[in-house]
């Protein structure tokens, strides 16, 4: 069940709406957005659709659809309970990691399609120059972000 109390519902749910917003104009789905924030916010280590459902005031179906979008992600997980027949979904610990490992593989896609248009403008024309320092910023971008990854990995053997 969420541990959420009827008297903080309100306030909570607003919470939900504006971090969800961020994510939504930060390129985001809406509704798994939503669900995304409420792993967040319950005091639960994994909830099951029913649970999201009644927190978001969503349907089912809404449930099914964004879980299915974060699976798919890598931002949660399904898990069955033994001696349960209900699916719980959990989000990892190291969901933020896994995020900006999301925004990395998003900038090589980025990079290799700027190569390409590289390939068919040219490389000595205005648009190939423009295009080429697009493409070395986000490898750099990549090589920076694989190396705080990296370092945050260590700080955390380390806590």
């Amino acid at each position: 069940m969420v541990a959420v109390r009827d008297d903080e519902a309100d306030p909570l749910l607003r919470f939900v709406e504006r971090f969800a917003s961020v994510l939504v104009a930060a390129g985001f789905p809406a509704m798994p957005a939503r669900v995304f924030v409420a792993f967040h916010v319950t005091g639960s280590d994994r909830l099951t659709a029913a649970d999201l459902a009644g927190m978001l005031q969503i349907s089912p179906a809404a449930v099914s659809g964004a879980v299915r979008y974060l699976i798919g992600v890598g931002l949660i997980h399904k898990e069955r309970v033994p001696g349960s027949r209900r699916d719980y979904y959990r989000m990892p610990a190291d969901v933020w990691s896994e995020v900006m490992r999301l925004q990395s593989q998003v900038m090589v896609r980025w990079a290799s399609l700027l190569r390409e248009g590289i390939g068919l403008v040219g490389a000595d024309t205005p648009a190939g120059a423009r295009m080429a320092a697009h493409t070395a910023f986000f490898e750099f971008l990549n090589t920076e972000i694989a190396g705080m990854l990296a370092r945050w990995e260590a700080l955390g053997e380390s806590r």
